[in-house]
Protein backbone atom coordinates (compact mmCIF):
# COMPACT_ATOMS: atom_id res chain seq x y z
CA UNK A 1 0.00 0.00 0.00
CA UNK A 2 1.66 3.26 -1.19
CA UNK A 3 1.53 6.04 1.67
CA UNK A 4 -0.04 8.40 -1.30
CA UNK A 5 -2.19 6.13 -3.17
CA UNK A 6 -3.84 7.16 -6.51
CA UNK A 7 -7.41 7.62 -6.10
CA UNK A 8 -10.02 6.31 -8.95
CA UNK A 9 -13.06 8.22 -9.40
CA UNK A 10 -15.69 6.14 -11.14
CA UNK A 11 -19.09 7.05 -12.11
CA UNK A 12 -20.27 10.98 -12.61
CA UNK A 13 -17.61 13.69 -12.47
CA UNK A 14 -20.39 16.17 -11.48
CA UNK A 15 -20.81 18.06 -8.41
CA UNK A 16 -19.68 16.06 -6.01
CA UNK A 17 -16.89 14.33 -8.39
CA UNK A 18 -15.23 17.71 -8.58
CA UNK A 19 -15.58 18.37 -4.95
CA UNK A 20 -14.09 14.76 -4.02
CA UNK A 21 -10.96 15.45 -6.37
CA UNK A 22 -10.30 18.85 -4.80
CA UNK A 23 -10.49 17.59 -1.31
CA UNK A 24 -7.99 14.17 -2.26
CA UNK A 25 -5.70 16.33 -4.08
CA UNK A 26 -5.59 19.26 -1.91
CA UNK A 27 -6.15 17.62 1.55
CA UNK A 28 -4.69 14.66 1.15
CA UNK A 29 -1.65 15.02 -1.67
CA UNK A 30 -3.05 12.27 -3.39
CA UNK A 31 -2.74 11.68 -7.14
CA UNK A 32 -6.56 11.68 -9.19
CA UNK A 33 -7.71 9.99 -11.91
CA UNK A 34 -11.16 9.70 -13.16
CA UNK A 35 -13.55 7.67 -15.24
CA UNK A 36 -16.99 9.25 -16.59
CA UNK A 37 -18.91 6.96 -18.61
CA UNK A 38 -20.68 10.44 -19.90
CA UNK A 39 -17.29 12.26 -21.06
CA UNK A 40 -14.93 10.62 -23.60
CA UNK A 41 -12.25 12.73 -22.60
CA UNK A 42 -11.55 10.89 -19.51
CA UNK A 43 -9.48 7.92 -18.29
CA UNK A 44 -10.70 4.72 -19.90
CA UNK A 45 -11.93 2.38 -17.04
CA UNK A 46 -9.15 -0.33 -18.12
CA UNK A 47 -6.37 2.25 -17.13
CA UNK A 48 -8.17 3.32 -14.00
CA UNK A 49 -8.82 -0.07 -12.68
CA UNK A 50 -5.15 -0.91 -13.47
CA UNK A 51 -3.77 2.52 -11.51
CA UNK A 52 -6.02 3.15 -8.65
CA UNK A 53 -5.02 2.11 -5.34
CA UNK A 54 -8.38 3.26 -4.35
CA UNK A 55 -11.51 2.91 -6.51
CA UNK A 56 -14.07 5.86 -5.35
CA UNK A 57 -17.59 5.11 -6.86
CA UNK A 58 -19.21 8.45 -7.17
CA UNK A 59 -22.70 6.99 -9.84
CA UNK A 60 -26.20 8.40 -9.75
CA UNK A 61 -27.71 5.62 -7.34
CA UNK A 62 -29.87 3.42 -10.56
CA UNK A 63 -26.44 3.10 -12.25
CA UNK A 64 -24.01 2.33 -9.37
CA UNK A 65 -24.30 -1.56 -8.75
CA UNK A 66 -24.22 -2.14 -12.37
CA UNK A 67 -21.19 0.19 -12.87
CA UNK A 68 -19.65 -1.74 -10.08
CA UNK A 69 -20.33 -4.94 -11.54
CA UNK A 70 -18.18 -4.40 -14.66
CA UNK A 71 -15.54 -3.04 -12.65
CA UNK A 72 -15.69 -6.16 -10.90
CA UNK A 73 -15.80 -8.42 -14.30
CA UNK A 74 -12.86 -6.13 -15.57
CA UNK A 75 -10.75 -5.85 -12.43
CA UNK A 76 -10.55 -10.25 -12.52
CA UNK A 77 -8.55 -10.08 -9.61
CA UNK A 78 -6.43 -7.34 -10.11
CA UNK A 79 -8.16 -5.44 -7.19
CA UNK A 80 -7.06 -7.60 -4.42
CA UNK A 81 -4.91 -5.74 -2.23
CA UNK A 82 -6.86 -2.85 -3.05
CA UNK A 83 -9.32 -0.45 -1.24
CA UNK A 84 -12.72 0.27 -3.26
CA UNK A 85 -15.46 2.89 -1.59
CA UNK A 86 -18.63 4.50 -2.87
CA UNK A 87 -20.72 7.93 -1.98
CA UNK A 88 -23.90 6.33 -2.28
CA UNK A 89 -26.97 7.87 -0.84
CA UNK A 90 -27.86 3.98 -0.64
CA UNK A 91 -25.57 0.98 1.14
CA UNK A 92 -27.12 -1.90 1.11
CA UNK A 93 -26.61 -2.90 -2.64
CA UNK A 94 -23.13 -1.01 -3.89
CA UNK A 95 -21.81 -2.61 -0.73
CA UNK A 96 -22.86 -5.71 -1.75
CA UNK A 97 -21.71 -5.64 -5.22
CA UNK A 98 -18.39 -3.92 -4.28
CA UNK A 99 -17.79 -6.99 -1.98
CA UNK A 100 -18.11 -9.19 -5.14
CA UNK A 101 -14.89 -8.58 -5.62
CA UNK A 102 -11.72 -8.95 -3.74
CA UNK A 103 -11.01 -5.25 -2.56
CA UNK A 104 -11.13 -4.39 0.92
CA UNK A 105 -14.50 -2.86 0.96
CA UNK A 106 -16.22 0.71 2.77
CA UNK A 107 -19.84 2.11 1.91
CA UNK A 108 -19.57 6.19 2.69
CA UNK A 109 -22.11 8.31 3.09
CA UNK A 110 -21.82 12.03 3.15
CA UNK A 111 -25.23 13.28 4.74
CA UNK A 112 -24.75 16.63 2.69
CA UNK A 113 -25.18 17.99 -1.10
CA UNK A 114 -21.19 19.06 -2.27
CA UNK A 115 -20.25 21.29 0.75
CA UNK A 116 -18.90 25.10 -0.03
CA UNK A 117 -16.12 24.32 2.32
CA UNK A 118 -12.90 22.29 1.53
CA UNK A 119 -13.72 19.89 4.16
CA UNK A 120 -17.17 18.02 5.42
CA UNK A 121 -16.48 20.13 8.75
CA UNK A 122 -20.04 20.25 10.35
CA UNK A 123 -21.54 17.95 8.50
CA UNK A 124 -22.74 13.96 9.13
CA UNK A 125 -20.49 11.34 7.31
CA UNK A 126 -22.07 7.15 7.17
CA UNK A 127 -19.57 4.69 7.01
CA UNK A 128 -20.16 1.32 6.57
CA UNK A 129 -16.78 -0.66 6.49
CA UNK A 130 -17.79 -4.76 4.92
CA UNK A 131 -14.14 -5.87 4.50
CA UNK A 132 -11.41 -3.92 6.18
CA UNK A 133 -7.87 -5.03 7.12
CA UNK A 134 -4.33 -2.98 5.61
CA UNK A 135 -6.45 -0.15 4.39
CA UNK A 136 -7.60 0.76 8.33
CA UNK A 137 -5.45 3.34 8.72
CA UNK A 138 -5.62 5.25 5.64
CA UNK A 139 -8.94 5.33 5.75
CA UNK A 140 -8.81 6.66 9.13
CA UNK A 141 -6.29 9.17 8.10
CA UNK A 142 -9.20 10.04 5.08
CA UNK A 143 -12.05 10.44 7.95
CA UNK A 144 -9.91 12.55 10.03
CA UNK A 145 -8.91 14.69 6.89
CA UNK A 146 -12.79 15.02 6.18
CA UNK A 147 -13.24 16.65 9.46
CA UNK A 148 -17.07 15.18 9.60
CA UNK A 149 -19.21 13.86 12.71
CA UNK A 150 -18.41 10.31 11.98
CA UNK A 151 -21.29 7.36 11.96
CA UNK A 152 -20.39 3.71 12.04
CA UNK A 153 -23.72 1.59 11.30
CA UNK A 154 -23.98 -1.61 9.07
CA UNK A 155 -25.40 -1.02 5.29
CA UNK A 156 -29.27 -2.90 5.90
CA UNK A 157 -29.11 -0.12 9.23
CA UNK A 158 -28.11 2.64 7.09
CA UNK A 159 -30.48 2.05 4.24
CA UNK A 160 -33.54 1.60 6.91
CA UNK A 161 -32.76 5.08 8.72
CA UNK A 162 -32.63 6.75 5.30
CA UNK A 163 -36.38 5.99 4.63
CA UNK A 164 -36.81 8.22 7.50
CA UNK A 165 -33.72 11.00 7.33
CA UNK A 166 -33.94 11.49 3.80
CA UNK A 167 -36.96 9.40 2.13
CA UNK A 168 -39.58 11.02 4.44
CA UNK A 169 -38.39 13.78 4.41
CA UNK A 170 -38.73 14.40 0.81
CA UNK A 171 -41.38 12.90 0.26
CA UNK A 172 -43.70 14.96 2.87
CA UNK A 173 -42.08 17.98 0.80
CA UNK A 174 -42.65 16.87 -2.14
CA UNK A 175 -46.47 16.37 -1.34
CA UNK A 176 -46.42 19.92 0.42
CA UNK A 177 -45.65 21.57 -2.81
CA UNK A 178 -47.96 19.61 -4.45
CA UNK A 179 -50.39 20.72 -2.22
CA UNK A 180 -49.46 24.35 -2.09
CA UNK A 181 -49.46 24.06 -6.59
CA UNK A 182 -53.12 22.83 -6.33
CA UNK A 183 -54.44 25.66 -4.01
CA UNK A 184 -52.40 28.34 -6.44
CA UNK A 185 -56.03 29.05 -7.96
CA UNK A 186 -57.81 30.12 -4.86
CA UNK A 187 -54.81 31.79 -3.08
CA UNK A 188 -52.38 32.21 -5.50
CA UNK A 189 -48.82 30.78 -6.44
CA UNK A 190 -46.28 29.99 -3.50
CA UNK A 191 -44.41 33.48 -3.60
CA UNK A 192 -47.96 34.96 -2.54
CA UNK A 193 -48.17 32.84 1.19
CA UNK A 194 -44.68 33.80 2.25
CA UNK A 195 -45.79 37.52 3.22
CA UNK A 196 -47.97 35.59 6.12
CA UNK A 197 -45.17 33.05 6.57
CA UNK A 198 -44.45 31.74 10.53
CA UNK A 199 -40.78 30.80 10.67
CA UNK A 200 -42.24 27.18 10.22
CA UNK A 201 -43.99 27.61 6.64
CA UNK A 202 -40.34 29.59 6.03
CA UNK A 203 -38.02 26.66 6.83
CA UNK A 204 -40.41 24.22 4.74
CA UNK A 205 -40.94 26.77 1.83
CA UNK A 206 -36.79 26.72 1.72
CA UNK A 207 -36.44 23.19 1.32
CA UNK A 208 -39.09 22.53 -0.56
CA UNK A 209 -37.02 24.96 -2.76
CA UNK A 210 -34.46 23.57 -2.18
CA UNK A 211 -35.32 19.75 -2.98
CA UNK A 212 -36.78 21.30 -6.55
CA UNK A 213 -33.78 23.49 -7.03
CA UNK A 214 -31.23 20.19 -7.43
CA UNK A 215 -30.78 17.10 -9.53
CA UNK A 216 -34.39 15.77 -9.47
CA UNK A 217 -32.45 12.32 -10.51
CA UNK A 218 -30.86 12.04 -6.76
CA UNK A 219 -34.81 12.60 -5.49
CA UNK A 220 -36.30 10.27 -7.43
CA UNK A 221 -33.25 8.04 -6.84
CA UNK A 222 -33.75 7.90 -2.87
CA UNK A 223 -37.51 7.06 -3.35
CA UNK A 224 -37.19 4.51 -5.86
CA UNK A 225 -34.08 2.27 -5.38
CA UNK A 226 -34.24 2.11 -1.26
CA UNK A 227 -36.32 -1.22 -1.13
CA UNK A 228 -37.37 -0.39 2.55
CA UNK A 229 -39.47 3.15 1.31
CA UNK A 230 -42.61 1.43 0.46
CA UNK A 231 -43.45 0.41 4.23
CA UNK A 232 -42.06 3.74 5.20
CA UNK A 233 -44.88 5.45 2.68
CA UNK A 234 -47.89 3.02 3.95
CA UNK A 235 -47.01 4.24 7.51
CA UNK A 236 -47.16 7.65 6.27
CA UNK A 237 -50.33 7.75 4.63
CA UNK A 238 -51.99 5.47 7.47
CA UNK A 239 -50.63 8.01 9.52
CA UNK A 240 -52.10 11.51 7.61
CA UNK A 241 -55.11 9.60 6.76
CA UNK A 242 -55.74 8.65 10.31
CA UNK A 243 -55.31 12.56 11.13
CA UNK A 244 -57.40 13.25 8.60
CA UNK A 245 -60.27 10.60 9.70
CA UNK A 246 -60.03 12.93 13.36
CA UNK A 247 -60.01 16.37 12.13
CA UNK A 248 -63.53 15.52 9.67
CA UNK A 249 -64.92 13.71 12.96
CA UNK A 250 -64.38 16.95 15.19
CA UNK A 251 -65.90 15.97 17.97
CA UNK A 252 -64.51 15.61 21.20
CA UNK A 253 -63.61 12.03 21.54
CA UNK A 254 -61.86 12.85 18.10
CA UNK A 255 -59.90 15.67 19.91
CA UNK A 256 -58.94 12.88 22.60
CA UNK A 257 -57.59 10.81 20.39
CA UNK A 258 -55.61 13.30 18.46
CA UNK A 259 -54.03 15.11 21.38
CA UNK A 260 -52.71 11.21 22.84
CA UNK A 261 -51.65 9.63 19.62
CA UNK A 262 -50.34 12.35 17.47
CA UNK A 263 -49.00 14.95 20.26
CA UNK A 264 -48.63 12.71 23.65
CA UNK A 265 -47.59 9.73 22.57
CA UNK A 266 -44.81 11.14 20.56
CA UNK A 267 -43.95 13.80 22.84
CA UNK A 268 -43.02 11.34 25.37
CA UNK A 269 -41.39 8.45 22.36
CA UNK A 270 -38.95 11.75 21.71
CA UNK A 271 -38.26 12.40 25.30
CA UNK A 272 -37.81 15.65 27.08
CA UNK A 273 -33.92 15.98 26.35
CA UNK A 274 -34.20 15.47 22.54
CA UNK A 275 -37.70 18.24 22.61
CA UNK A 276 -35.39 20.57 24.34
CA UNK A 277 -32.72 20.17 21.97
CA UNK A 278 -34.81 20.60 18.98
CA UNK A 279 -37.05 23.47 20.03
CA UNK A 280 -33.65 25.12 20.80
CA UNK A 281 -31.89 24.50 17.79
CA UNK A 282 -35.18 26.16 16.36
CA UNK A 283 -35.72 29.04 18.07
CA UNK A 284 -32.08 29.51 16.67
CA UNK A 285 -32.65 28.82 12.88
CA UNK A 286 -35.73 31.53 13.64
CA UNK A 287 -32.95 33.97 14.79
CA UNK A 288 -30.85 33.54 11.85
CA UNK A 289 -34.02 34.09 9.40
CA UNK A 290 -34.20 37.19 11.21
CA UNK A 291 -30.95 38.46 11.13
CA UNK A 292 -30.56 37.88 7.35
CA UNK A 293 -33.81 39.76 6.62
CA UNK A 294 -31.98 42.52 8.40
CA UNK A 295 -32.03 45.76 6.18
CA UNK A 296 -28.97 47.47 5.36
CA UNK A 297 -26.57 44.70 5.33
CA UNK A 298 -23.24 44.70 3.95
CA UNK A 299 -21.70 41.24 2.75
CA UNK A 300 -17.50 41.01 2.19
CA UNK A 301 -15.76 38.69 0.66
CA UNK A 302 -12.19 38.53 2.24
CA UNK A 303 -9.51 37.68 -0.09
CA UNK A 304 -7.74 36.29 2.87
CA UNK A 305 -9.05 34.18 5.45
CA UNK A 306 -6.55 35.01 7.93
CA UNK A 307 -6.43 35.54 11.75
CA UNK A 308 -7.30 39.01 13.20
CA UNK A 309 -9.45 39.81 9.13
CA UNK A 310 -12.58 40.39 11.03
CA UNK A 311 -11.19 42.40 14.26
CA UNK A 312 -10.01 44.43 11.51
CA UNK A 313 -12.90 44.57 9.52
CA UNK A 314 -14.54 45.46 12.74
CA UNK A 315 -12.08 48.40 13.57
CA UNK A 316 -13.44 49.91 10.48
CA UNK A 317 -16.96 50.13 11.51
CA UNK A 318 -15.68 51.38 14.19
CA UNK A 319 -13.71 54.22 13.19
CA UNK A 320 -17.12 55.72 11.26
CA UNK A 321 -19.24 54.92 13.86
CA UNK A 322 -21.22 51.91 12.63
CA UNK A 323 -22.56 50.28 14.83
CA UNK A 324 -23.51 46.07 13.85
CA UNK A 325 -26.93 44.50 15.01
CA UNK A 326 -25.32 40.97 13.37
CA UNK A 327 -22.45 39.10 11.51
CA UNK A 328 -22.79 35.66 9.75
CA UNK A 329 -19.74 34.41 8.06
CA UNK A 330 -20.11 31.73 4.87
CA UNK A 331 -18.20 30.11 2.01
CA UNK A 332 -18.83 29.95 -1.80
CA UNK A 333 -18.22 26.79 -3.43
CA UNK A 334 -14.62 27.75 -3.88
CA UNK A 335 -14.33 27.96 -0.26
CA UNK A 336 -13.99 31.87 -0.28
CA UNK A 337 -15.35 33.32 3.05
CA UNK A 338 -17.98 35.86 3.07
CA UNK A 339 -18.81 37.97 5.98
CA UNK A 340 -22.52 39.23 5.86
CA UNK A 341 -22.99 42.24 8.53
CA UNK A 342 -26.50 43.50 9.88
CA UNK A 343 -26.76 47.03 10.90
CA UNK A 344 -29.76 48.88 12.52
CA UNK A 345 -32.90 50.53 10.20
CA UNK A 346 -32.01 54.32 11.42
CA UNK A 347 -27.83 53.60 10.51
CA UNK A 348 -26.82 56.52 9.05
CA UNK A 349 -26.10 55.35 5.18
CA UNK A 350 -23.58 58.00 4.61
CA UNK A 351 -21.38 56.32 7.35
CA UNK A 352 -21.40 52.89 5.98
CA UNK A 353 -20.80 53.89 2.79
CA UNK A 354 -17.72 55.36 3.50
CA UNK A 355 -16.47 52.29 5.92
CA UNK A 356 -17.58 50.16 2.80
CA UNK A 357 -15.02 51.81 0.83
CA UNK A 358 -12.59 52.27 3.41
CA UNK A 359 -13.21 48.57 3.52
CA UNK A 360 -11.95 48.23 -0.29
CA UNK A 361 -9.21 50.67 -0.55
CA UNK A 362 -7.35 49.28 2.39
CA UNK A 363 -7.44 45.91 0.71
CA UNK A 364 -8.85 44.08 3.49
CA UNK A 365 -12.06 43.17 1.70
CA UNK A 366 -14.30 43.68 -1.33
CA UNK A 367 -18.13 44.59 -0.35
CA UNK A 368 -20.52 42.69 -3.03
CA UNK A 369 -23.40 43.83 -1.89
Amino acid sequence: MSSTPVIGLVGSQGAYGRWLRRFFEQRMGSKVIGYDPADPASESLDDVLDAADVLLFTAPIRHTVAIIGDCVARSAGRERGRLWLDVTSIKQAPVAAMCRSQAEVVGLHPMTAPPKSPTLKGRVLVVCEARLDRWRAWLDDLLAALEAETVRVSAEHHDRAMTLVQAMVHATHLAQAGVVRGFAGSLGPPASLLPMRTASFEMDHAIVARILSLNPQIYEDIQFDNPHVPEMLDRLVDALASLRDLVRDGGEDARTAFRTRFLHESRDAYGADVLSEGNHAFERIGYLLGDLLESPSLAVHLPEDGAGSLRALLEIFERHGVSLSSIHSSRTPAGDVHFRFGFRADQDRAALDAAARDIETSGLGRPIA
